[in-house]
């Protein structure tokens, strides 16, 4: 299994801090956000066997010299071909470059998502189901509700409905970007290019991948941070702040 981790975005919405610096590793209670992902990848049993992470030309130069100052083995840097939030790709496509080249099974995880659980249930739950597993939490409120997917599933796990930012939510049941994959699902990413369909948001891939074949959700036990504005990064500050006291 490998795992793919995003982290190639321009962060518009944490400007000035990531004017000149890439999201995944601003730092958190003094550590590189990027290195709190790696760290819940890293604990999966049996192991990765490769990290890939999916930068883009411009921030390169800085995971280089953050991946130098680690002792992460198997770690793997892969750029995409923007250099700017003009001429980004988009994350969907990015993945699709990864993972259409590779033939086994493949986690991808955002680059920004906080959370405590570990994924050791959530791969075996994958290894049951044998199909597409979707990370899932209860945001606190619909108003958060409105800036995730929200997700409804039958008694079986499947996901029935998954809608990406929906204006009138039905549940506060959301999805994350911490999805696992089974190697075919590499072509569904190309075909999913292929067809012009939304490539910056990777809920939008889930949103259509769902009503070709059969996605699970499996619940966290905890809450996750999706860090995305100034006030959400803040909020990530002081929860590790006080869980490392």
């Amino acid at each position: 299994m490998i795992a793919i981790i995003l982290a190639g975005g321009y962060a518009k919405r944490l400007w000035p801090l990531t004017l000149d610096k890439p999201k995944a590793l601003l730092p958190v209670a003094g550590k590189p956000i990027i290195d709190y992902v790696l760290k819940k990848i890293l604990k999966i049993n049996p192991p990765v066997r490769k990290i890939i992470v999916s930068t883009n030309l411009r921030f390169q130069p800085q995971f280089e010299e953050w991946l130098e100052t680690r002792g992460y083995d198997d770690v793997e840097l892969v750029p995409d071909s923007s250099r700017n939030e003009c001429d980004k790709i988009g994350a969907v496509k990015a993945l699709s470059n990864i993972a259409s080249a590779i033939s086994e099974e493949f986690l991808v995880l955002a680059g920004d998502n906080l959370f405590l659980d570990e994924l050791n249930g959530f791969v075996q739950f994958f290894n049951e189901k044998h199909s597409p597993v979707v990370a899932l939490y209860h945001a606190r409120n619909l108003d958060e509700a409105k800036k995730s997917a929200t997700v409804i599933l039958n008694d079986n796990g499947r996901i029935m409905d998954f809608i990406e930012k929906p204006e009138n939510p039905k549940t506060t049941q959301v999805g994350v970007c911490l999805y696992a994959f089974p190697s075919r699902i590499g072509m569904s990413l190309k075909d999913y290019v292929a067809l012009g369909l939304p490539q910056d948001e990777p809920g939008k891939f889930i949103e259509w991948l769902h009503k070709v074949e059969p996605v699970y959700g499996y619940m966290l036990n905890s809450y996750l941070l999706d860090i995305g504005t100034l006030e959400s990064y803040k909020e990530a500050e002081n929860s590790i702040k006080r869980l490392s006291k």
